[in-house]
């Protein structure tokens, strides 16, 4: 029996993810893996021939890698299992934007064609530990790849906080909330609320006011050495922190916060050597009509297995303007080292 094995997690809610986890698991068992579900997920995706596991860490214990195929949502919720082990997590994003996906839905039979002969390199992404206190008592510990947020519990009423920086008062908020987020989780929450994208390999962290009503109410990036604090104040109503958008604990007033760089990374599985700059404009559809430059072909997984049935990769190309890697701007000759003529930038 080989002893290689890898652990499959599926968004079972979504007919399509049932699906690719029941070719995924064909895929893998003719090639001699061992394939692993979660007991919660086993019946859903309806496989003979695999081993079941209880949904804790256990699960990715001495796995390979553990394909996650859904969104962002179900990768996070894999992290939850992998965190301990450094198993490698690689999403196929089967929901919307999938940030934190590494491969889409067409590319799913090179995928596996990738983990079968192991040609994926491995990259660690900051996490923050998390610790909830009151009068000096803890009230809970966590952890979160994207952010922890605290923020108000009764829509009615503002929540009032004092935030610490290096164990120094900053200012005190009036606000929906406040995020304490990673650069992973730059393009999640923090995003959303008007703080800025951060790269994946800079190493800091975000703390994003939600709402606030004060002057100085600015996103800031703090060091990666330094401890973020949130107080909230006696006088105001409860709050609730979330981590992940996963896991929650509610905050009673004057309850604090405390975040800090995370002990243990996750780990993510990448197949293509892409830089975070063709991701952003990937993922949020950013215009680039009119750029000129140089224009560079990244890595592709491997040509599909021949099986239309998990699908072909797609050709490279295709945003507004900017035909793709490889290709040069339309109705410009290519220049020397595939770089448009004139090779300035619009």
């Amino acid at each position: 029996m080989s002893t290689r094995s890898v652990l499959v997690v599926a968004h079972t809610g979504r007919p399509e993810a049932v699906r690719s986890a029941q070719l995924v698991i064909e895929r893998l068992s003719e090639a001699g893996i061992c394939v692993r579900v979660l007991d919660g997920e086993a019946d859903d995706i309806g496989c003979t021939g695999v081993e079941v596991m209880p949904s804790t860490a256990a699960a990715a214990d001495e796995a390979e890698v553990v394909m996650v195929l859904g969104g962002d949502g179900t990768l996070l919720r894999a992290a939850d299992l992998t965190r301990s082990s450094g198993t490698p997590l690689l999403g196929v994003n089967l929901g919307h934007v999938g940030f934190l996906a590494e491969a889409e839905r067409e590319d799913l039979a090179a995928t596996v064609d990738r983990v079968v002969t192991r040609r994926y390199d491995v990259e660690e992404r900051m996490t923050i530990d998390v610790t909830a206190r009151r009068n000096g008592t803890v009230l809970g510990t966590t952890w979160a790849l994207n952010e922890a947020s605290i923020e108000k519990a009764e829509r009615e009423r503002m929540l009032e906080v004092v935030a610490e920086i290096d164990g120094r008062p900053l200012s005190n908020w009036g606000c929906d909330g406040v995020v304490c987020a990673t650069p992973t989780g730059s393009t999640a929450y923090a995003f959303s609320a008007g703080g800025p994208v951060v790269w994946p390999e800079v190493e800091a962290m975000l703390v994003v006011p939600l709402s606030a009503h004060s002057l100085f109410a600015r996103p800031l990036v703090v060091s990666p050495r330094s401890s973020v604090a949130v107080e909230v104040l006696p006088d105001t109503p409860r709050a609730v922190l979330w981590c992940d958008g996963r896991r929650t604990l509610d905050l009673p007033p004057g309850a604090r916060v405390e975040v800090r760089r995370g002990a243990e990374p996750v780990r993510l599985a990448r197949l293509h050597l892409t830089p975070f700059t063709d991701r952003l404009v990937t993922k949020f559809g950013l215009p680039v009509t009119g750029w000129r430059g140089r224009v560079r072909q990244p890595s592709r997984p491997s040509p599909p297995l021949g099986d239309s049935q998990v699908g072909d990769a797609p050709a490279a190309g295709g945003i507004a303007g900017y035909p793709g890697p490889g290709f040069p701007p339309q109705g410009a000759p290519p220049g020397q080292d595939g770089e448009a003529a004139g090779g300035q930038r619009g």
